[in-house]
């Protein structure tokens, strides 16, 4: 993707956070500053680090900083008022995220789910690891060149993190203890069969009005 097509995505951003995100007063977003998956973005991503003097990683890539920045410039909030904010009253009511809750995630050998596997569901049940850590929005740095490091630092951390996992088989222990969710099987089942009933129904009105047009 080339720097005017990065732009104009930005921009494309920008018009869904005020004419969309804002308007409907959500209170989530969700961000995959790697921008791709690892097997396809490491090898660039490497080459770019050796270029630019930058940490060259193996189980992450290197962010980018665009989307973060765009993001945090529109709702992010003014560090100054946010300060100010408690825990719970901290822009109850306005359109301000107030945490940025940073997710690294771990899978069985270094494996992930790919796009295949989801599909035909031919991979066996695994148990994927979540390592979470939370940062007010306030302690974000918003110039340019602080928030880029602010981000190059956090996936330096994922990296050490990954590494020690995979080293052995467990994250630094932390302020919580672990939880294990479990995934309740009955609702995937009623989902999927949600899904396939609505395909089924909407392709069959998709063939009537086809048909009705050809016959014209």
């Amino acid at each position: 993707m080339g720097k005017a097509k990065r732009e104009e995505s930005l921009q494309e951003l920008v018009k869904h956070l005020r004419e969309s995100y804002i308007p409907l007063h959500r209170h989530w977003m969700v961000l995959f500053p790697e921008g791709g998956f690892l097997r396809k973005r490491r090898e660039t991503s490497q080459k770019y680090g050796l270029k630019n003097n930058l940490p060259v990683l193996q189980h992450v890539s290197l962010p980018r900083v665009g989307a973060l920045q765009t993001i945090m410039d529109e709702v992010g909030g003014h560090p100054e008022k946010l300060a100010n904010n408690n825990v719970h009253g901290a822009g109850s009511h306005s359109h301000h995220l107030n945490w940025v809750l940073d997710i690294t995630i771990a899978y069985p050998e270094g494996k992930p789910i790919d796009l295949g596997c989801i599909l035909t569901g031919n991979r066996q049940p695994c148990t994927t690891f979540l390592f979470y850590r939370v940062y007010p929005c306030n302690s974000v740095p918003r110039a340019h060149d602080a928030m880029t490091k602010w981000l190059y630092d956090r996936f330096v951390e994922k990296e050490h993190l990954l590494d020690k996992f995979y080293r052995t088989g467990e994250f630094p222990s932390g302020a919580m203890p672990p939880q294990e969710i479990n995934q309740d099987t009955l609702r995937f089942v009623i989902l999927h069969l949600f899904f396939i009933v609505s395909t089924y129904i909407h392709y069959q009105m998709l063939s009537y009005v086809i048909s009705y047009f050809w016959l014209f």
